[in-house]
């Protein structure tokens, strides 16, 4: 009768949590009963259809009971005073008219309600003072200790929460069983607030080594957590490991599992996992609704699932950005002019020779040039693109609200210090147009926010923020200029450079989601669009038609750098043309590159290698940091391909 099922479990707390207070107002229990009586049948939706009014009261009586029953009170040393009952043959205290004995009294065990509850409430309820006199009479259950420690924390006394959590951990440890997990994370977030690193892994050494089964996950869990805040995801899947074995079945390191694969972008394997522990809970008859109702949330989307289980500890000013990005994907797609540009046609790069002679290097059978830009031999000259007169209209708006000024040249944040996110007044701008999402220049300008955001690391806001901005801009680029469009816009036409910037961004993206063929598709992009390559993408994109054995791109594109400065091309065109089994053409192209780049074969032939000073910025290409980083590249390429290190130092010694 007084269990949870007679309303939902936040309405029950809330009972307790007003009953509490009043008692703390007025700490005489026949005062009390009288409030019960008159305010709980309807906090509780006891409704008059259901109940009569003597049951109804009657429920009031007893449930109050219980509760005065249960609540320390700070009159008694936070001791509890269990009512007296009355005589049986009194009349009842709930009103029914009938004897004490034969109403409420009949109902001899009442169940009792849970005291760590009660004390949860109570300490939320109790003035500073109050704690202080609970804790000096060591009052308070153990394990609700971190729930004192984490208001401290709130108010910025992390000495005070570490001073009071230390001791739980000073003695042996076995006897601390998972009640105790709250206090472990909120003793590293005190040590955290006071720059005690050493002294945080030192404890979570000892957790790890001496704690229950239960703490041992929990510390783990927290080292994992640490892990993936650093980006250090092998250290990260070690210490999930390391959870899991402790406490297999801990609700915790389930949801750990799917933030760690979330952070890598594995969301394919989040959800099958996501799966997994929803069957593993119900096998085991675990029921506890939010982990579940996260796990339910997760197979769907793991990325959404994570920020709506983290949204009361996430920036509201991106949840508004989240909700505005929602709204604006059933947008149709603005169609952009492409006018003629006064920018320098495109050719190649100033100062480039040819690696080799045109007649000696035929492009490979369906691989002509024009297949990595795009080009056709009739195209028409440089465009810029117009935005339609509304978008223009809107950009003038949006320009007198947002203060960042543009990167400079292919940078992605302006190298000025903009404070976006302290009052972002533009963004209520925003809000209330939704137009703005037709704007290219607009939505670069939202990019460059979300990578200056405090929080821009987060996975979450990459996969759920920053890449439905950069589709909807590549959705509205292939809408102006289609892959079979002879135009490229130049990023020499400082209208082109929110489009160029955008698809660039978008590359970075994918690779940091794990999607190499899709990024290598946006690289292609980008080179049809700015054959000048002025984001160096040439580069990757060289790289990654390597790795993916396409070595006949790789050399149509290497035709269309010749001479580059950058070892990618100059040495990956050498290592295409042997794996082409085309020897005496590679050894050609490699006497050429080694003449311009002469430190790249004693890097890459030998086993280990000191690692250079960088070298300072603008430096001349064919210095040994450039070599390193070439190496650190592709040497597992090229350590790949049968006898081509030793035919490489043969041919450099």
């Amino acid at each position: 009768m007084l269990d949870h099922d007679m309303a939902d479990t936040e309405r029950f707390e809330e009972v307790i949590q007003r009953s509490v207070r009043q008692i703390l107002l007025v700490p005489d229990p026949d005062s009390f009963l009288d409030w019960a009586r008159a305010h709980l049948p309807e906090m509780l939706g006891l409704s008059g259809a259901q109940f009569g009014e003597v049951e109804r009261r009657r429920l009031a009586n007893l449930l109050g009971t219980a509760i005065w029953n249960a609540t320390p009170q700070p009159s008694c040393a936070f001791q509890t005073r269990l009512m007296t009952p009355r005589p049986p043959e009194e009349p009842c205290s709930c009103g029914s008219g009938s004897r004490y004995g034969d109403c409420c009294g009949a109902f001899e065990d009442l169940p009792e309600l849970s005291s760590d509850l009660v004390w949860e409430i109570l300490l939320d309820e109790l003035p500073e003072h109050g704690l202080r006199d609970a804790l000096t009479l060591h009052a308070v259950p153990e394990p609700l200790l971190a729930r004192i420690a984490d208001r401290w924390l709130s108010q910025d006394r992390p000495k005070r929460a570490a001073a009071l959590l230390e001791p739980l951990f000073a003695g042996s440890l076995e006897e601390l069983d998972g009640e105790f997990e709250p206090s472990i994370d909120i003793l590293c977030d005190a040590y955290d607030r006071l720059d005690h690193r050493r002294k945080k892994e030192a404890f979570l050494d000892r957790i790890c080594n001496e704690g229950s089964r239960p703490l041992r996950a929990a510390a783990w869990q927290r080292r994992c957590t640490m892990a993936i805040d650093e980006g250090d995801f092998p250290a990260a899947a070690s210490a999930f490991t390391a959870a899991l074995r402790s406490d297999p079945d801990n609700p915790g390191t389930a949801i750990l599992e799917i933030t760690l694969l979330a952070a890598q972008h594995k969301d394919w394997i989040a959800r099958e996992r996501a799966r997994f522990w929803l069957l593993r809970f119900r096998q085991v008859g675990f029921a506890h609704p939010g982990v579940l109702e996260f796990l339910t949330h997760a197979v769907e989307d793991p990325q959404e699932a994570l920020v709506d289980s983290h949204s009361d500890a996430l920036d509201p000013v991106l949840l508004d950005l989240h909700d505005w990005i929602t709204l604006i994907q059933s947008r149709p797609l603005p169609v952009y002019r492409v006018e003629p540009s006064s920018a320098h046609a495109p050719g190649w790069l100033p100062g480039q020779l040819a690696l080799f002679d045109d007649l000696d290097a035929p492009l490979p059978d369906g691989a002509a040039e024009n297949a990595i830009l795009g080009q056709s031999q009739d195209a028409p000259g440089p465009a810029q693109l117009r935005a339609p007169a509304a978008v223009r209209q809107h950009e003038a708006g949006w320009k007198a609200v947002f203060p960042a000024a543009k990167p400079d040249s292919t940078q992605l944040v302006p190298k000025e210090e903009v404070d976006l996110w302290s009052t972002p007044d533009w963004l209520d701008h925003l809000l209330a147009n939704p137009a703005l999402a037709d704007s290219l220049d607009v939505l670069d300008d939202l990019a460059t926010a979300l990578y200056l955001h405090p929080e821009s690391t987060l996975p979450w806001i990459s996969h759920l923020l920053l890449r439905p901005l950069l589709e909807r801009a590549r959705a509205i680029l292939d809408r102006t200029l289609p892959e079979d469009s002879p135009n490229h816009i130049p990023w020499s036409a400082p209208p082109n450079r929110p489009a160029l910037r955008l698809l660039f961004r978008q590359y970075l993206c994918q690779i940091d989601e794990d999607e190499p063929h899709g990024a290598a598709r946006t690289l292609e992009r980008l080179l049809r669009l700015n054959p000048r390559d002025n984001h160096g993408v040439r580069a990757e994109l060289m790289n990654h038609y390597l790795r993916d054995g396409q070595d006949e791109l790789a050399l149509a594109l290497a035709r269309r750098f010749p001479n580059d400065g950058l070892a990618d091309l100059a040495y990956g065109e050498v290592l295409a043309l042997y794996r082409l089994g085309r020897q005496d053409r590679a050894r050609l192209v490699l006497t050429t590159a080694v003449r311009r780049l002469p430190r790249i074969p004693h890097y890459l032939t030998r086993k280990r290698i000191k690692r250079p000073r960088l070298a300072p910025a603008g430096t001349l290409p064919g210095v040994d940091d450039q070599a390193w980083m070439y190496r650190e590249a592709m040497r597992d390429v090229w350590e790949a391909e049968p006898g081509i290190l030793a035919w490489l130092r043969r041919l450099t010694a």
